[in-house]
């Protein structure tokens, strides 16, 4: 379980997360909503330990990755595999070797297990590793290189996997099986999902939990239903995606 609380994180005079607290559960896929630039990418940097909290906690399995030495920030990433919204693949590097990085980096295995787990990896998230596995990423369409990127993150068989915006850029239809690879990743291979969005279609698709940030807070967090039953002015205007409204509610919150 991951368990985020009191966290504020302040870049210069900026403060961009005033007081987060959320819980992940394991097994669950649980989306973080917001508009941009509203600091949801920063949540998951701290919990992989890529930024540091100006306070408050970050536990991962109870160990407190803002307060953990560089020994015990290792063995907390190797439980977290994390997809960059833009993949963020080796481009000098083709798919197979994209993949086998972490293998070759955090293992001994020889290079016979290595291709056998990038293969059946590479399977895991849709791909026809047998087409794939030797081209570079440029020769790749945008969700192809996504599932490779995600194919690269769990190669270790991390614990818990952040994406940040998989869906961000991406047709309707390849929208949709980057949804279902991330279900099924989770459902059928025990993983925790943790994924970064602005795409309300398809997180009502596969969400367990739905958690909204507006001005630095979580302002509802709850099941899909509970949040599409909210209460919450804030919450009602995202959901609507009524521009007028939302700015005309901010206005009276501020």
């Amino acid at each position: 379980m991951i368990e985020i609380k009191h966290l504020k994180k302040v870049f210069g005079n900026k403060e961009v997360l005033k007081d987060v607290n959320l819980t992940i559960y394991d097994n669950k896929i649980t989306y973080i909503l917001g508009l941009s630039g509203q600091g949801k990418s920063t949540i998951i940097k701290h919990i992989v330990g890529l930024l540091k909290p100006t306070s408050g906690e970050i536990l991962v399995d109870g160990i407190d990755v803002g307060k953990a030495n560089l020994s015990t920030l290792y063995k907390i990433r190797k439980k977290v595999g994390f997809t960059f919204q833009e993949g963020a693949l080796f481009d000098s590097m083709n798919i197979y070797d994209n993949v086998a990085f972490p293998l070759r980096e955090h293992t001994n295995l020889k290079e016979k297990e290595i291709k056998e787990e990038v293969f059946k990896t590479l399977e895991m998230v849709g791909l026809d590793a047998n087409r794939v596995a030797y081209l570079f990423p440029h020769e790749l369409s945008g969700g192809m290189r996504k599932r490779a990127a995600t194919a690269r993150a769990i190669i270790l068989k991390p614990k818990y996997i952040l994406y940040d915006e998989p869906t961000s850029g991406l047709d309707p239809i390849i929208s949709d099986r980057i949804t279902r690879m991330i279900e099924n990743l989770t459902r059928k291979h025990n993983m925790t999902s943790v994924v970064i969005s602005h795409d309300l279609k398809e997180t009502f698709k596969s969400a367990d939990y739905v958690a909204l940030l507006y001005n630095g807070v979580i302002v509802e967090y709850g099941t899909v239903e509970e949040f599409k039953n909210s209460k919450n002015p804030i919450v009602k205007a995202f959901i609507q995606g009524d521009s007028q409204q939302f700015e005309e509610i901010s206005k009276q919150l501020l």
